[in-house]
């Protein structure tokens, strides 16, 4: 019974074979004759080869000249040459030397050298000691710097918020704790370099639009939208994400969050809202470019700041749901492996944040001191002010650009010459530099003139005029 089950499996088999289509049968003819060669086959081939002597060897290995670690920079690269600053760069800065009326610093409040601040700084210096040494996660939470996230969270209105020790690292680090593989991102072209690195980490698919440009953005909605209507599925797992500046750093420009708030709600995205230069600058309370529109936060799906400019202190904060900031607790690159703020900072942070609550007017004085500085700086020869009449951080650029940045950057050597120019009649300001084969989109190159609430109006009537008389001799 057994012989005769197999001879009609055989047969069956045989049957099969004669009412198989001919491409299949084809197919299966090239997979058998493919695995054949396979297992008949070397594995490597032996490479012909001459033996050398060792002095053919030797003189081998003198010619051989291994490829640069890192390619040459020129000694003259404006990189390479510091301005050495001794002493607190405040109103006052000494630069080599030579005491010059402050317009580089990000000192925006003057909170900088503020006696409240640094007694703050010091009696937290005495009680917890230098630094941390860990993280958030490994002894390196203090009672202060959960008193820091109160404080931060209470001043903007929010659920909760976290702090970094590097301001920098925060919206590096909080891009790719929401944003990864697959999902969408839209941003801004004039985004700082900071969420550049973030968008990199994220490796998500990243679609820029035009600088403030609300026609271009929903112009790349919809056509997502279109793409979502194609795969649904895919659509249904695959988050969004609006990514902006509060006040761009690069342009000194505002974002149009209102227009920005209506398309979150349209094309069902979120919003993460970059403030490291409209915290404690913008708005009634300084709350940042939410309190300057009067938009409800609780729209904004997540806001980071740095403390490094108005603060004048070390780190940055992100701050929203806390659903929404536990989630950087536990995927925040920089908060889980970076050690912790330094407590004297953390300290200082919170009396500015004292002084910044108890004193609103301070923002009206900031806010009428960057008009005066703005009026001042129009109709320097050879140079037009870019950004907004309320940004505490003015660019001068090109008046007649050529409309190419390689073409604009040949008057490089200009632009230093003008700032070196201040700085010997006391005045310090300094050019926008940015990291030329790093940046995505680089912007047009310029001088950087910063305000500062402690800059009086003869002083910035100097600072106007000594530019306006450089750039005269040396921009003709």
């Amino acid at each position: 019974k057994m012989a005769s089950g197999q001879q009609w499996v055989l047969v069956e088999m045989v049957q099969a074979f004669y009412e198989a289509p001919a491409y299949h049968l084809i197919l299966e003819g090239i997979l058998i004759l493919w695995i054949v060669r396979l297992l008949f086959s070397k594995t490597y081939k032996l490479q012909e080869r001459s033996d050398l002597t060792d002095k053919e060897k030797e003189e081998l290995i003198e010619e051989w000249q291994p490829e640069p670690l890192v390619p040459q920079v020129s000694k003259d690269h404006p990189s390479l040459k510091y301005d050495v600053v001794s002493g607190p760069p405040s109103h006052k800065i000494i630069v080599n030397g030579k005491e010059c009326i402050n317009f580089a610093s990000f000192n925006f409040l003057g909170l900088l050298d503020n006696e409240r601040v640094k007694v703050c700084a010091l009696a937290s210096l005495q009680k917890y000691g230098v630094g941390t040494c860990g993280p958030r996660g490994f002894y390196g939470t203090f009672d202060v710097h959960l008193e820091l996230e109160e404080r931060l969270a209470k001043f903007m209105r929010t659920e909760e918020a976290i702090i970094y020790s590097y301001g920098f690292a925060t919206i590096a680090s909080a891009i790719p704790a929401y944003s990864k593989r697959g999902d969408i991102v839209f941003v801004d072209e004039a985004a700082c370099f900071s969420i550049q690195k973030g968008l990199q980490a994220s490796r998500s698919v990243i679609k820029y639009f035009k600088h403030n440009d609300m026609e271009d953005l929903e112009r790349l909605l919809k056509e997502q939208e279109v793409e979502d209507q194609k795969n649904p599925r895919k659509a249904r797992v695959t988050r969004r994400f609006i990514v902006v500046e509060g006040l761009y750093i690069n342009t000194a420009d505002v974002c149009p969050l209102p227009e920005l708030v209506n398309l979150k709600y349209k094309y069902k995205v979120r919003i993460f809202l970059e403030e490291s230069m409209s915290f404690g600058v913008l708005g009634e309370h300084g709350r940042g470019v939410t309190e300057h529109f009067d938009v409800n936060i609780d729209d904004i799906d997540l806001i980071s700041a740095n403390m490094e400019n108005a603060v004048a202190s070390i780190g940055g904060f992100c701050c929203g749901r806390s659903f929404v900031i536990d989630h950087q607790r536990l995927s925040g690159q920089g908060y889980c492996f970076s050690a912790s703020l330094p407590p004297m900072l953390a300290a200082a942070a919170i009396e500015a944040l004292n002084i910044m609550e108890n004193d609103p007017d301070i923002f009206t004085i900031l806010r009428e001191k960057c008009r005066h500085v703005h009026k001042s700086l129009q109709g320097i020869p050879g140079l037009k002010v870019v950004g907004e009449p309320f940004a505490p951080a003015l660019h001068l650029q090109l008046e007649r650009s050529s409309g190419s940045r390689e073409t604009d950057m040949k008057m490089l050597p200009q632009h230093l010459l003008v700032c070196f120019q201040c700085l010997d009649r006391q005045i310090a300001v300094t050019q926008a530099r940015y990291l030329d084969k790093e940046e995505k989109f680089l912007p047009s190159p310029s001088i950087r003139v910063v305000v500062t609430i402690e800059q009086t109006e003869v002083e910035i009537e100097k600072a106007a005029n000594c530019i306006r008389e450089a750039a005269l001799a040396i921009l003709k």
